[in-house]
C-alpha cells in the first residue's frame, strides 16, 4: 500500500458526515490523522473491500462507524462515513 500524502472529501463523504454525532466526527480527523501517519495501524483496520465497493477500502472509525475511501495515486479519497449494516446491506 503507498505512502497517503493526503486526502480528499467527496460531496457525498461530506453529507454524510454532516449527519453524524460530534464523536464521530472527532473519531473520523483523529483516524483520519493516523492514516496520513500509519495506514496500517491496527485500529485502523484498513482493509480492502469487495461486492459492490470493490476498488475502494474502509478504515473503522468506532465501533460500528466506517469510511470508505479509494486510493487515487497517494491521496486517500473519502466517499462515505456511515454505519456497518447501512454500508454493507
Amino acid at each position: 500500500m503507498p505512502k497517503i500524502i493526503g486526502f480528499i472529501l467527496v460531496k457525498s463523504f461530506e453529507k454524510s458526515y454532516t449527519k453524524q454525532a460530534k464523536e464521530v466526527k472527532d473519531a473520523f480527523r483523529e483516524r483520519r490523522n493516523l492514516l496520513l501517519i500509519d495506514s496500517l495501524h491496527p485500529i485502523l483496520n484498513n482493509h480492502p473491500l469487495h461486492g459492490k465497493w470493490k476498488g475502494y477500502r474502509s478504515i473503522n472509525i468506532t465501533g460500528d462507524i466506517r469510511a470508505i475511501y479509494k486510493m487515487e495515486g497517494f491521496i486517500a479519497v473519502f466517499y462515505v462515513i456511515d454505519s456497518h449494516n447501512h454500508l454493507y446491506k
